[in-house]
């Protein structure tokens, strides 16, 4: 068999998690795929994946070899690059992550860079964890916060602002805050990756940095739970500001404390550092910050 080709099916069967799910990325057949990875451990004389009824695992010596697997399928794929850099089009699969919340901002760009360049797919895979770029072959994550691996390259889409909001029926309830320093004595749900915990920041009308510490009954990885939270009148949230822009229009959100404007932030493009970066990731990559610069308004309307 083919060593690449059963290289590249054992990756796929690792990241997949399973030989059917690798086996359609592949566009091969489940038997196919086992048999380039068993071939591979014939040829290599060791066993690399523990395989069950349930799910595949990667031995000691499977790991190791992946590590190397994944590495010279990069520097295959950039030497390709490399060889084809005359050809400003990019070809082959883009793998892109983002949050759920932001598909609706990512959707027409992936859109357009199919429709403009008919050589190239895209892998677009959503959630709300935090992916490991290498080990899941994901060329580039749109992300909200910085990521905690500074290895990575981050380039900056936008800037954005959380708006600290809840329903009338919340006010109703409890009444409405007059203070910053209310909140603590407040049900402030929030979301797990805020970049400052459980300690809200914010800047007065002055310039100046001000803070409050909080707690609440609900902690998520997810933006639109703590919507929906806010809107039944669970309780306060501090939410992206383009995640709750028609509640707030609609009046189902009323923005608190206008006089305190959260901190800003900036939406990512996150990729694994490479010494030549491949056109599919390039060109994505410079859509995503037009298409950004043409939606600061809305990712950041109140700033």
């Amino acid at each position: 068999m083919d060593r690449l080709t059963s290289l590249t099916a054992f990756a796929r069967v690792v990241e997949s998690g399973g030989f059917s799910a690798a086996g359609r990325r592949l566009n091969m057949s489940t038997t196919m795929v086992s048999n380039h990875v068993q071939a591979l451990e014939e040829r290599l004389g060791v066993r690399l994946l523990n395989r069950t009824t349930r799910k595949v695992s990667l031995t000691e010596v499977g790991r190791a070899y992946y590590d190397r697997c994944v590495q010279i399928l990069a520097d295959l794929e950039q030497a390709d690059d490399i060889a084809g850099a005359t050809q400003s089009a990019p070809r082959g699969t883009l793998r892109v992550y983002t949050h759920t919340h932001t598909v609706p901002y990512v959707a027409p760009v992936v859109a357009d860079y199919l429709k403009t360049y008919p050589d190239v797919s895209v892998d677009l895979s959503m959630g709300e964890k935090t992916v490991d770029l290498i080990e899941e072959g994901i060329d580039v994550a749109i992300r909200m916060v910085p990521p905690p691996d500074s290895s990575l390259i981050v380039r900056s889409l936008a800037t954005w602002r959380h708006v600290l909001c809840c329903s009338h029926d919340y006010i109703e309830k409890h009444g409405r805050i007059q203070q910053l320093a209310e909140l603590s004595q407040h049900n402030c749900c929030r979301h797990v990756n805020y970049p400052f915990g459980d300690e809200w920041h914010f800047i007065d009308r002055k310039g100046a940095s001000a803070s409050v510490r909080i707690s609440g009954r609900l902690i998520s990885n997810s933006g639109d739970a703590l919507r929906v939270a806010a809107l039944s009148g669970v309780c306060i949230v501090l939410a992206a500001g383009f995640l709750v822009h028609d509640e707030l229009e609609a009046g189902r959100l009323v923005r608190l404390l206008p006089e305190y404007r959260p901190v800003e932030l900036s939406m990512n493009a996150v990729y694994p550092h490479r010494h030549y970066l491949s056109a599919k990731v390039r060109i994505f990559i410079d859509m995503l910050a037009k298409h950004s610069a043409e939606q600061q308004k809305l990712i950041n309307p109140y700033s």
